[in-house]
């Protein structure tokens, strides 16, 4: 008899996913548990365990659909008799060193020693060379690999896509190509879903405030001679964010939420500092886990360790959950300030604008002072104004001072 598979529930309230690519093909015999395909969620890349063994019958979706979780996926021609069979839950792949080592067990335990990698089975790529070939219309199977074991690396995609480029004729202007048009999916999708939902759900405040923060600049070329900061990204992003955790505890109502069900301010008494990041997937927000706890030296290493994995693409699903307030570097990119809109669940969003040289009136002298503009979002219903003005006013000030940050900590 045939069964049919449908997309399981992949946990975090995701109610889709997009099929990546099938691991098998019609009329192959599999094993229970052998993994069948890869989904990408908004949040992660998950292998699909087969529930059951027997011989692949249909394949009912296409490679690059999005489908609603419950949707039929895949018929696999089986005995009756196998159904109870256990079966494994999907596999996180390339979210973190445990998910990975974790993926490649499950392959070792999905497939028997008679069919190990067969030739119709798709090349070993980490998922990073998977969405670069998928981007670039890449055939993993024509790319030379150079990771353990001779996997596909994102590297090795990259290095491959370069030899190909071959200098196109030139032609007339009116025939070049005038648009593009790229699927929305993936995190994109999920991030451009949840800022419509924030922007028009919770009402946004934004505030402004511009500080000579020479001090904390001098301050952080002091610490990064020291050996305890040394090999960390001691930038100042990092007292930003330690000022504005020092902020929060005369400012609540900051670290808080909005819970529309039960009509309720909920304010945590934890602070899991969500980091925007932009990376190749878009932008994501992931979190350092009580963040209130850490000194500044182990704030600048969970800095420096989250921005590099979420923006190599391996935030792990739990570290783009459970955020409580967050901040936005806009500097980075040469920008005085901005009107950060706030991350969903969250009441409030610090941006920090470029930090440059400027003419400035220090001791009732013009002066050259570094100089930066911060500026805060919140929403209405659960911070008033006055608190938002005072906890602005608050981190601008442990800026231009220092000292009475250190002092606080």
């Amino acid at each position: 008899m045939a069964q049919e598979f449908r997309l399981p529930d992949l946990g975090e309230g995701l109610t889709e996913a997009e099929l990546v690519s099938w691991a098998v093909e019609v009329g192959q015999t599999i094993e229970l548990n052998q993994v069948i395909g890869e989904v990408e969620t908004a949040k992660a890349l998950v292998e699909l365990p087969s529930p059951y063994p027997g011989v692949v019958e249909e394949l009912l979706v296409a490679p690059g659909a999005t489908v609603p979780v419950g949707t039929p996926i895949i018929r696999i021609a089986t005995d009756a008799a196998i159904e109870e069979a256990p079966v494994r839950t999907p596999v996180l792949v390339g979210y973190g060193p445990e998910a990975a080592a974790e993926s490649k067990r499950a392959r070792r335990r999905s497939v028997s020693p008679e069919t190990a990698r067969p030739d119709h089975r798709r090349p070993d790529a980490s998922p990073g060379a998977r969405l670069a070939a998928r981007e670039r219309g890449i055939d993993l199977a024509v790319v030379t690999g150079t990771g353990p074991s001779g996997a596909v690396t994102r590297n090795d995609v990259e290095s491959h896509a370069a030899q190909s480029v071959q200098p196109e004729p030139s032609e007339p202007s009116d025939s070049l190509q005038r648009e593009t048009r790229t699927p929305i999916r993936g995190v994109r999708k999920q991030t451009a879903a949840a800022m419509v939902r924030s922007a028009f759900t919770a009402p946004h405040v934004t505030e402004f405030v511009t500080v000579d923060v020479t001090r904390s600049v001098e301050l952080l070329e002091r610490l990064r001679a020291l050996p305890e900061f040394e090999g960390l990204s001691v930038t100042p992003l990092s007292l930003v964010a330690k000022a504005m955790i020092v902020a929060l505890r005369a400012n609540p109502s900051l670290n808080a939420s909005w819970d529309e069900e039960n009509q309720e301010i909920v304010t945590k008494h934890y602070v899991n500092l969500g980091i925007a990041a932009a990376t190749p997937r878009g932008l994501v927000v992931p979190n350092i886990k009580e963040a209130q706890s850490l000194s500044l030296v182990e704030l600048c290493r969970a800095i420096t360790e989250l921005t590099a994995t979420a923006r190599s693409g391996k935030a792990d699903p739990a570290q783009l959950t459970g955020g409580t307030v967050s901040i936005t570097n806009v500097g980075v990119f040469g920008v005085d300030a901005g009107t950060p809109i706030l991350n969903p669940g969250e009441a409030a969003i610090l941006c920090l604008g470029s930090v440059g040289k400027r003419p400035w009136v220090h001791e009732d002298e013009l002066a050259v002072r570094w100089v930066t503009t911060l500026s805060v979002s919140f929403d209405h219903r659960v911070v008033d104004g006055e608190e938002g003005s005072r906890f602005l006013s608050s981190v601008a000030a442990m800026l231009h001072d220092p000292a009475s940050l250190l002092a606080r900590l």
